[in-house]
């Protein structure tokens, strides 16, 4: 992916905007050769291979890898090989649920791709922006994402927004021969371009190789690696007096370091990547179905345990209906002439499609694209748009925009009487904008002045204009926006409205659906400082008449007062608040950079497609977390008897390959974790990673194991005087029914016989107890070290099994009003 010049001769068309593209077949050439433009490059290529390698890569797995083949050096030949074939089955297992989970991941993520408009054998079509390539020509437009690093070749008013890579807030002009950024975007006007750089080679993928070496910042993350460095601490000191222990009693030392190898190996939940992946990629496809696409897995984690909603109004709360309900004079009267000129700057402008000016349109014909001689497209600072109209006598500039700002810019209004000062109408224009208004209408002022001579226009020209007329807008509320706003509540998650519209519309809607708190203006937000604001936002429900960083302020202050912060928002000044929102969420019909920007992406926009996804989103955290709380614990357990076993016992209490297969065993039913059901009052509050809890829940179940692992302990050894093959059948058997029985009643808070596991969790875990009773009587017993069990023996180990579920339900209870399962 390096850089190149425009396509020309051969491979290069002219296309209709006047650039020269490229072949459809050179395009295909070039992609072939380059790869992908995307700014991690070929990686996915190649994932497979990386993926298997990675299931050997943890320092425990290679140095236990490393002491078995000294091991084998030694002599210990089949015991190795052993113990090799368990690693090299459980990485073979973590590397196929990994793998599934990440093209399950793929599939739905080409769903909600960016695509790109480009001019390919001749004509401007629409490519998937990992598609283009160095020589193509760009049609760019406002909303629009930058694919690749590019030269302008002609611009309208062109402003891009290039805070993602420089953090500056204001859009920078770009005129013919400036250069494009890859990740920047099109805040207003249009532009072509040809691109010069794509995928690695692009500036925006140096700065994410930078920042890819930062420490990681999503809550999902961070809980992973807390909990992660928790394990080390557990098992360096465990590990270490085992390993003494054993030095202590005179054993080998080679027999010693495999026997705490393989118990480190046992603590980690070796799955634990491979679980995780699963649990989320299913979540994440049990999402789609209901119309939620969720682009990054660690994301469901915040998604579940989001408190606070902020959201524009248009399409979420309202029906995203726009129609135009009145186009009048400035008594308030319908206007045909107002009419006709709202049509004419609808129609003829440029700069990106919008709901105000579709509803303008509807019905009518198209304005002829001859009659536009020159345009100042939107933007966020003027709030306006100006098109300049060929008259049969003079060109005439018609604006349209917010009726503050083109009341700004107008000295004179047309009324019946005639054209007077503003000054004469300035009371009756507000008092008929506010009647608008508080009944919930969008009100718009339109202007007109004559520019004699004209052949173009900029945002310089909008001075001295004659005020015409007003356009009244109307969006109903949602049918049903209430009661979603209620379902939201009732899983504990306020619903805060961010709309650039006037307070008093805003207010009308927010009422409608429930919302009665404060109303804050954007003049309120810049008298108030960070800390100040932080503190107000808790009691507001409004936040009305904002500019794009007063939505990223807005969302900042939340998440300082302690909130957790979905951000849900379509449009092109909705990015800044995606960003800074724990997490963005977007929808399919939204503008490139919003949809780029957003972590969650609903291809519904309505509040219960998002209730209902956050539900299945809390559904997979919290079965993630099944498998974390109970493995550890039974594993932390086994660790504790196995120091407790060495320290009495004249042999190992299990061999290192019956450690091993233990942990390989009960590791098979919690890879159908992910289809478990959740109870519904598991549902019912937003959850996030709890390092303490797990840690409580980890030593309180995991003694309890260990209490009846050493009543095992004595009666195989005192009451049954079993030697040492024996003794290790006996408690292998046991070890593993228990940890198969524990994930079954601690799988939930409620009394377990209450709570149905999900078919595959109950079936795997029945045929790997059946199958681990099996094992002693099979052929490859006597290579696992593995002895027949009297019927008596297998009687008592079934006793003991009941009453350690029978304890771990009495337990469960007691510590459930702590919030520990």
């Amino acid at each position: 992916m390096t850089p190149a010049d425009p396509a020309t001769g051969p491979t290069g068309i002219t296309g209709p905007t006047g650039v020269t593209g490229l072949t459809g077949e050179e395009a295909r050439r070039r992609l072939a050769a380059d790869g992908p433009n995307s700014a991690a490059g070929g990686v996915r290529r190649h994932r497979g291979a990386r993926l298997l390698l990675a299931q050997f890569t943890s320092p425990i797995v290679l140095i236990l890898i490393a002491a078995t083949v000294l091991s084998m050096a030694l002599g210990d030949l089949t015991d190795g090989l052993i113990i090799l074939a368990i690693i090299a089955a459980s990485g073979a297992l973590g590397f196929w649920q990994e793998h599934t989970a990440g093209d399950a991941v793929d599939a739905l993520l080409a769903r909600v791709r960016v695509e790109v408009e480009v001019v390919r054998d001749g004509r401007e079509r629409s490519v998937p922006a990992e598609e283009v390539v160095t020589g193509d020509a760009v049609v760019l437009r406002a909303g629009d994402i930058v694919p690749a690093d590019c030269t302008v070749v002609r611009s309208q008013s062109l402003l891009v927004d290039e805070s993602a890579l420089t953090g500056e807030s204001f859009p920078v002009e770009k005129a013919a021969g400036a250069e494009l950024y890859a990740g920047t975007h099109a805040a207003s006007g249009t532009a072509e371009a040809v691109v010069v750089r794509t995928g690695t080679a692009t500036k925006f993928a140096a700065v994410t190789a930078e920042l890819a070496g930062r420490e990681v910042v999503t809550g999902f993350e961070r809980g992973m690696t807390r909990f992660g460095l928790m394990l080390v601490r557990f098992m360096a000191v465990l590990v270490t007096a085992i390993f003494v222990v054993n030095l202590v009693l005179d054993r080998p030392v080679v027999e010693a370091l495999l026997f705490s190898l393989a118990l480190a190996v046992g603590l980690t939940p070796q799955l634990l990547p491979a679980i995780v992946a699963v649990s989320l990629s299913a979540g994440a496809r049990r999402m789609a179905a209901e119309q939620v696409i969720v682009k990054r897995l660690d994301a469901i984690e915040d998604f579940g345990a989001m408190t606070v909603l902020a959201t524009d109004k248009t399409g979420t709360l309202t029906a995203g209906a726009v129609r135009l309900d009145r186009a009048a004079g400035l008594d308030g009267r319908p206007d045909p002439e107002v009419l006709r000129l709202a049509r004419l700057n609808a129609g003829l402008q440029r700069g990106f499609d919008n709901p105000l000016d579709r509803a303008v349109l509807d019905g009518a014909p198209p304005p002829d694209p001859g009659l536009l001689l020159g345009e100042a497209p939107y933007d966020f600072q003027r709030k306006r748009l100006s098109v300049l109209v060929a008259g049969h006598d003079t060109p005439t500039l018609v604006t349209k925009g917010a009726l503050d700002a083109v009341l700004a810019v107008c000295a004179t209004a047309r009324t019946p009487a005639g054209v007077v000062p503003l000054e004469a109408v300035r009371d009756d224009v507000t008092r008929v904008f506010t009647e608008l208004s508080a009944a919930g209408y969008r009100v718009l002022g339109l202007a007109v002045a004559p520019l004699p001579g004209r052949a173009s226009v900029t945002a310089a020209d909008e001075r001295d204009l004659t005020l015409t007329g007003l356009l009244a807008f109307h969006d109903p509320v949602r049918p049903g926006a209430a009661e979603a706003v209620g379902d939201l509540a009732g899983l504990g998650i306020s619903v805060r409205l961010i709309t650039g519209d006037n307070r008093l519309v805003a207010a009308a809607t927010a009422r409608q659906v429930g919302l009665t708190g404060r109303v804050l203006t954007a003049a309120d937000l810049d008298r108030l400082d960070d800390a100040a604001l932080a503190a107000r936002v808790a009691e507001t429900d409004v936040f009305a008449e904002v500019e794009p960083l007063h939505k990223e302020r807005v969302v900042r202050a939340l998440r300082a007062s302690g909130a957790t912060v979905g951000f849900l928002g379509d449009g092109i000044n909705d990015a800044p608040a995606l960003h800074a929102a724990d997490v963005g969420i977007s929808v399919d019909t939204a503008v490139d950079v919003a949809k780029q920007s957003a972590a969650i992406v609903l291809l519904d926009k309505d509040l219960k497609v998002l209730a209902d996804g956050l539900r299945l989103g809390r559904r997979t955290f919290a079965n993630t977390l099944k498998y974390i709380r109970v493995t550890i614990s039974a594993n932390f357990g086994n660790m504790l008897s196995m120091a407790a076993a060495s320290a009495f016992l004249p042999f190992l209490p299990l061999l290192p390959r019956q450690i091993l297969l233990l942990n390989f065993l009960s590791d098979i039913p919690a890879t159908t974790i992910a289809t478990d059901d959740v109870d519904a009052e598991q549902l019912r509050r937003p959850r996030s990673w709890d390092l303490a809890g797990i840690r409580t829940f980890m030593i309180v179940f995991g003694v309890l194991s260990s209490a009846f692992d050493i009543a095992t302990f004595l009666t195989l050894r005192l009451g049954l005087g079993a030697g040492a093959d024996v003794f290790r059948t006996g408690w292998f058997v046991e070890s593993t029914a228990t940890e198969l029985a524990v994930m079954l009643v601690l799988r939930t808070a409620r009394p377990f016989y209450r709570s149905r596991p999900s078919r595959p969790l109950l079936l795997s875990s029945l045929a790997v107890a059946a199958l681990t009773v099996a094992l002693p009587y099979t052929p490859v017993a006597a290579a696992l070290g593995l002895v027949p069990l009297t019927w008596p023996v297998l009687a008592v180990l079934a006793l003991i099994t009941g009453l350690y579920v029978a304890a771990n339900e009495a337990a469960k209870r007691l510590t459930a009003r702590r919030g520990l399962v």
